[in-house]
């Protein structure tokens, strides 16, 4: 439909009006940054908070969405988009680990299965406290997804530690798995076929025969671990039976978090 003058003169205006309000959106939003940068109060961001929580809604609504719905009981990741999960402190009984490739989808669409990972995985799991980062952007600005539960976990922590979440049939899927402190291993054989490694009576997926593993030397209860200062950079979390988290809290900051 072909537009009259004056039409085309009244579109031509509001097209400049929106392109405008929504530069000036963004210079506001990048001065609170900065201001709230040099934790000087300043009295309501309304530019900060005016963006931020559109991607608060939308991720706090889709994981409550998941609570209700049991989603989060079967698996947690974020379109294969690392994450960093810290505790104070994880002792597991049933445990395993093997070292696999899993099919991980990249920014350009594809599938690839060339990154070399552990997979960990605990029959019964206890945990003091739990800090999960999750980094993503919002109209080009980032912002982080924190979860938090039970007690603060405290990054720079290698003492002793009491857990205070429980889980049974935890799975990890990370790049990267260290302790802050001391590890026990008990019952444990070190370098075990990886397609041997069980956890709850099943192989960890994505085991192939040959393969680096860490499983039971058999025994009641199997292999066990304690270990303190967990900090992992995970690609995926899964729960395939019940995790009790005490304090439960979501939120979302502006920013590139870098703990809770």
């Amino acid at each position: 439909m072909k537009l009259s003058d004056p039409w085309r003169s009244t579109a031509s205006r509001l097209g400049r009006l929106r392109a405008a309000g929504a530069r000036q959106a963004a210079a506001w939003n990048e001065r609170m940054l900065a201001e709230d940068a040099d934790e000087t109060r300043r009295g309501t961001r309304w530019g900060r908070s005016t963006l931020a929580a559109l991607p608060a809604v939308a991720a706090i609504g889709a994981l409550g969405s998941a609570l209700a719905g049991g989603a989060l009981a079967a698996g947690f990741n974020v379109t294969h988009q690392p994450f960093t999960l810290t505790s104070n402190g994880v002792a597991g009984d049933g445990f395993g680990l093997i070292v696999n490739t899993p099919a991980l989808g990249g920014p350009d669409g594809k599938t690839r299965t060339d990154t070399g990972m552990t997979r960990v995985g605990f029959s019964e799991a206890r945990l003091a406290g739990l800090c999960g980062v999750v980094h993503q952007s919002f109209a080009g600005l980032p912002y982080s997804l924190l979860l938090t539960a039970g007690q603060e976990v405290k990054g720079g922590s290698d003492g002793g530690f009491t857990p205070d979440i429980a889980a049974k049939n935890l799975y990890l899927q990370a790049t990267g798995l260290k302790s802050r402190g001391a590890t026990r291993l008990e019952n444990t054989v070190i370098g075990q076929s990886a397609d041997q490694v069980e956890v709850a009576g099943e192989p960890l997926a994505g085991a192939q025969p040959g393969g680096f593993g860490l499983g039971s030397a058999g025994g009641k209860g199997g292999a066990s671990i304690s270990l303190r200062g967990l900090d992992a950079r995970a690609h995926a979390a899964e729960i395939a039976g019940s995790m009790e988290l005490p304090g439960l809290n979501l939120r979302v900051v502006p920013g590139s978090a870098k703990s809770c």
